[in-house]
This record gives C-alpha cells, sequence and structure tokens, in this order.
C-alpha cells in the first residue's frame, strides 16, 4: 500500500541523484543526535568551543568573510507570472530558475553527508502550524535548525499524516559570492537555495518558508504570515493582552519583545511574557478574532548592541548552550561583541588578532542561535495549538519627526494604508544619504511572496461582517526635538504607550481624533517620573497638518507604483485622509476629544 510518504522519498532520491553526496542521513531531532553531530562539528573546526564555565553549552562558528548576511539581490520569487510576484520582488521563470540552480547543484554533495531534515513550524499540535523538510549539506543548518524549528521525528510522523511539506534544497556549494543564489517556487511550495551558509540564507524554515512561501500560503489558505514579535501583556489585575508588532530593522523589534517593565510597573504587578520575537502567524478564530502562533521554536538574533542596559533578558537567554556566528571572542574565550560591557576582545569575528584599525571584532550582523524557552520572559502560550488572541496591531518605523509616538488608525482600512504607507529615515549607520525616507510595507518588504498589492488586497480581506479584529496602531520611538537629542527615553518606558494602546482596546483610555488617526492627549499617557518637559511631552504627540499633506502625497506616490492591482479601496483611504487634512489647514478647528474607545 503506497505511503504518505512516498512523495518525500521520491523526492529525497532525485536530490541524492543530482546532489551525489556520499551518504544520506534522516534527521530524528534526538539528543543523541545532536551531540555526535556537535562533536564531528568540533572535531573538524566547523564549531569552536567557548569557556565552559561562563558559557557552558556555547559554542562559535566563523562564517565565511563573503557570507555573512542576507543577500536580497540574489533572493528570487519565481512564478509563471511575473506580476505575481510583483515589483517589490526579483522575478525570474520557474523553469530558467530551475535549469540554472540545478546545474550548480550537479555534484554539489560529492563527499558529504546528505542530511534531510523534517520539521514543523509551530507547535506540533497546532492546527495553524506548516511543516517542511530541508535537505542540507550544513552539519552547522542541522544544529540552528534543531534549535529554531520542531525538527525531527514528530515533525516526519505530522507530515506522514498530512501528506503535504514545503520542500526546501540548500548546498553551502563553493561558497562563491558569483554562485549563489536563493529561489522561491510559491506555486511548488518549493524553495532552492545554495552558495550560502548563512541563517536567512540556509536556514530555510525562518525566511524562506515562514514569511516567503508562508504568505503565499496564507492568502490561498485565508490566514497572515507576517515579519511581526508577539508579546503578552500582563496588567496588576493577572490579565494577559496579546500584541503583534512589525517594524523595519534597528527599530527596536527584539528589545520590545523581551521588554522589561519600568521599577513602578513591576512594583505594581505589570509583567511582559514573550511569545515570539522575529515571526508571527495569525488566523481567524472561530470567535472572530485573530488568533497568533509563532512558528519558531528559537531565537536567530543579532549580538551586536546586546547588553544589560538595552536587552537584559536576551543577555541573561545566551549565557549557556546557544551557537553564536561570527562574534570575537576575549582571552579566557568568551564570546565578545561591540556593544558588549564587560570583557575585552582578543580575537576578532575573523579568527584573528584583534587590531580595530582592521575593524569590529565581532561582525555588525554576528548573531545567536538559542531555544526561546532559555528567555526568562518566555511564555509557555508560546506552545499553546490554538495561538494566542491578539487585541492590537502595532506598526512602526524610525522618524525622527513628523510622526507623533503613537496614534491608532480609525478603522481597519485605515490601519491596512498605515501598515502599507510605514517605513524608516535612513541614519548615518546606513549605506547613502541620511534622511531619505524608505518604506517597508508591514516590515514585509525582503520577505512577501508575491505583490505587495494583492497582499494590500488579501489585508483588506479580513474585514469581514461578524470580524473581531485587533485595532491598529502606529508608533514612532524616535523622533528628535531641535537639539537632535530622542524626546521619548524609550526600552521598558515603551510600556506606558502599550498600557494606552490596550486601554483603547477596552474603551479606557482617552484620545483626540486627528485627520491621521486617534493621538493621545497629553495627560492620556501615564509619564509620571519621567523627566519631560510639558514642551517635548506636546512635541511627542503633534499632528503637523501641513507636513502631514506632504506625507500623504509621498504615499499616493507610493501605492502608484502598484499599477492597476492595487485595491481602490486603499487608494479611496489614502484620498480621504488627504481631502480631511486639506479641510483641517483651511479651517484650523479645534482637535475633538475621542474618549474611550
Amino acid at each position: 500500500m503506497p505511503s504518505s510518504l512516498d512523495s518525500l522519498n521520491r523526492w529525497v532520491d532525485d536530490v541524492a541523484r543530482l546532489t551525489e553526496p556520499a551518504e544520506i542521513h534522516w534527521c530524528n531531532g534526538s539528543d543523541g543526535e545532536s551531540r555526535l553531530l556537535n562533536e564531528r562539528m568540533l572535531a573538524n573546526g566547523d564549531l569552536i568551543a567557548l569557556n565552559a564555565q561562563t558559557h557552558p553549552g556555547c559554542t562559535l562558528h566563523r562564517s565565511s568573510p563573503t557570507d555573512v548576511a542576507r543577500v536580497e539581490h540574489l533572493t528570487f520569487i519565481c512564478t509563471q507570472n511575473r506580476d505575481d510576484a510583483g515589483p517589490n520582488n526579483n522575478w525570474m521563470d520557474p523553469v530558467d530558475a530551475h535549469a540554472k540552480i540545478d546545474a550548480l547543484f550537479a555534484g554539489c554533495m560529492r563527499g558529504r553527508t546528505l542530511y534531510v531534515i523534517p520539521y514543523c513550524m509551530g507547535p506540533i499540535d497546532s492546527p495553524i502550524s506548516r511543516c517542511g523538510v530541508e535537505i542540507t549539506d550544513s552539519p552547522y543548518v542541522v544544529a540552528n535548525m534543531r534549535i529554531m524549528t520542531r525538527m525531527g521525528a514528530a515533525a516526519l510522523t505530522r507530515i506522514e499524516r498530512e501528506g503535504k511539506f514545503v520542500k526546501g534544497l540548500h548546498s553551502t556549494g563553493e561558497l562563491d559570492p558569483d554562485k549563489r543564489f536563493i529561489m522561491h517556487f510559491p506555486e511548488e511550495l518549493t524553495i532552492k537555495s545554495i552558495g550560502s551558509g548563512y541563517g536567512g540564507n540556509a536556514l530555510l524554515g525562518k525566511k524562506c518558508h515562514a514569511l516567503r512561501i508562508g504568505s503565499w500560503q496564507a492568502r490561498s489558505e485565508g490566514w497572515l504570515a507576517e515579519h511581526m514579535l508577539i508579546v503578552g501583556i500582563e496588567n496588576p489585575a493577572g490579565e494577559t493582552r496579546y500584541i503583534a508588532a512589525a517594524f523595519p530593522s534597528a527599530c527596536g523589534k527584539t528589545n520590545l519583545a523581551m521588554l522589561i517593565p519600568p521599577e513602578g510597573y513591576r512594583k505594581a504587578g505589570w509583567k511582559v511574557w514573550t511569545v515570539g520575537d522575529d515571526i508571527c502567524w495569525m488566523t481567524p478564530g472561530k470567535d472572530g478574532r485573530l488568533w497568533a502562533i509563532n512558528p519558531e521554536a528559537g531565537y536567530f538574533g543579532v549580538a551586536p548592541g546586546t547588553d544589560t542596559t538595552t536587552n537584559p533578558n536576551a543577555l541573561a537567554m545566551i549565557q549557556r548552550d546557544t551557537i553564536y556566528t561570527n562574534v570575537g571572542v576575549t582571552a579566557d574565550n568568551q564570546p565578545w561583541w561591540e556593544g558588549l560591557s564587560e570583557g575585552e576582545p582578543v580575537k576578532d569575528w575573523r579568527g584573528r588578532e584583534f587590531d580595530d584599525a582592521q575593524g569590529p571584532a565581532a561582525h555588525p550582523n554576528a548573531r545567536f542561535t538559542v531555544s526561546a524557552r532559555q528567555c526568562p520572559s518566555w511564555s509557555p502560550m508560546a506552545e499553546a495549538a490554538d495561538g494566542v488572541p491578539i487585541s492590537a496591531i502595532v506598526f512602526g518605523g524610525r522618524r525622527p519627526s513628523l510622526v507623533p509616538l503613537v496614534f491608532e488608525a480609525k478603522d481597519w482600512a485605515h490601519g491596512v494604508l498605515v501598515g502599507a504607507a510605514m517605513g524608516s529615515e535612513t541614519t548615518a549607520a546606513a549605506t547613502g544619504a541620511v534622511g531619505v525616507l524608505r518604506r517597508d510595507s508591514m516590515a514585509m518588504k525582503p520577505f512577501c511572496g508575491y505583490n505587495f498589492a494583492d497582499y494590500f488586497a488579501h489585508w483588506l480581506s479580513f474585514d469581514q461582517p461578524g470580524a473581531k479584529l485587533p485595532k491598529i496602531f502606529h508608533v514612532n520611538w524616535f523622533r528628535k526635538g531641535s537639539d537632535g537629542k530622542f524626546l521619548w527615553p524609550g526600552f521598558g518606558e515603551n510600556l506606558r504607550v502599550l498600557e494606552w494602546i490596550l486601554g483603547r482596546c477596552e474603551g479606557t483610555s482617552d484620545a483626540v481624533e486627528s485627520p491621521v488617526g486617534f493621538v493621545p492627549g497629553v495627560n492620556d499617557l501615564k509619564l509620571d517620573g519621567l523627566e519631560l518637559s510639558a514642551a517635548a511631552r506636546q512635541e511627542l504627540l503633534e499632528v503637523d497638518m501641513h507636513g502631514w499633506r506632504a506625507e500623504l502625497a509621498d504615499i499616493a506616490r507610493y501605492l502608484d507604483s502598484f499599477g492597476s492591482r492595487l485595491p481602490q479601496r486603499l487608494k479611496d483611504e489614502q484620498r480621504a485622509i488627504a481631502a480631511a487634512l486639506e479641510s483641517a489647514v483651511e479651517s484650523t478647528p479645534v482637535a475633538r476629544r475621542a474618549n474611550g474607545g
């Protein structure tokens, strides 16, 4: 009788014939398998043991100097119709793409082991979870996938039961940047990646499956796959509400996911629970609410800048059983990176004697891979099969001017426009001109597996009769005063803004209505104990009507870039707000109070 694993077995055989490995190993995810794999990598230098007294179970991996980050210009969405990929993606014809990359896979695993990694994205028994299989020749990838996903025998059992899975084929190849491609075939639920051993290029469950293929699956199946953290806020009454939030890079996403309440809030009984720091899958429940899971089981976080002052929870969780990638090391073999307050590096991320004239000790994109359960703020609800109900969706970007500290969208369609228009202004740390606004819709620009116009339409489609959708908000921790300094202290104090957001969801927080949304009045946020001048408080919440007129005009140009597939409803929303701003500028009315929810 045919097995539901026949298609998987045939695919593994086909890949083996193409790549010609010396042997095939089916990963079961056991402790023994992991221990043996680590011993082999320590013996051949793929991993380096770190100080067992200070960092038990921790190892260091040094990647090729030409293989240290995601490569968006070599990442393709391969759909039969080019317009289905959209202007937000690099596109290649599927037939051409398969031919191009398969030529590189031919014989690439000679002398190597082919590892078959069955994995589940999300709790193994969750109906929201989806399974995949990654084939790789990298034991480092196997070790990371074991941390980042539910990998092994249980996942294989679910795949056998369901008979459906995402296929991911990966090889480090020659680690040649000229022979490096990350191809996605969403219509085939297939990923092919070669020439890189780095994170998002090689751990195919992460950005490739969870977002690019996941977003395609989500649209066809009626859910959302988003580049969002999930955080639970527990109030002094013991009630926990969940927020999903999307931010582009360098906007404090991980810090918010692992936020530690200010002292006054802690004493009052507030707690923050981390469900996820990077990816959120949301689906409508029977009650009309959106329920969310974190499809990942671990964190693949950026090490530089992580310290007791910026993210004490993150620093605490990576003191044991962590894989570090491209960090420096101290004389006593502890991991070290820029921003760490203790220790001094003696070797840099390439293994050279440290010399600051040659650059930083840790690569700016140095990483740690660690189990989510090691986070002090980890929520057991991260394992809930049904997920957690989302009360609010928060978008945010780095905007030194114009955008208030927080505002609430007037309804779902307005919220989709807010997410579509979000972005950040470039800083001196980025290549190119400073102060240039780069829009990154829903923080999904590098990760949406299809046309953004269709993606916006999919978001709008959730606004159905009977739906109890989350309220949508936008935050901006990065507004600056005339002296060029940040007006808002950020970090733990952000809980003050989240308290107002949840109050708006429950009808207990007040706001002022403006053409761009509901903004808290200066007395609507709890700011006691903060050293914020009256002028700073006013400026943080100010809505500059003239500046917002220019912003809405720029948003219109951005939306027009997606052509005729853009939903008319989104265009109408932009025009309505632009018209309200024009009217407000002409009449300068007194803002109306918007009490409660």
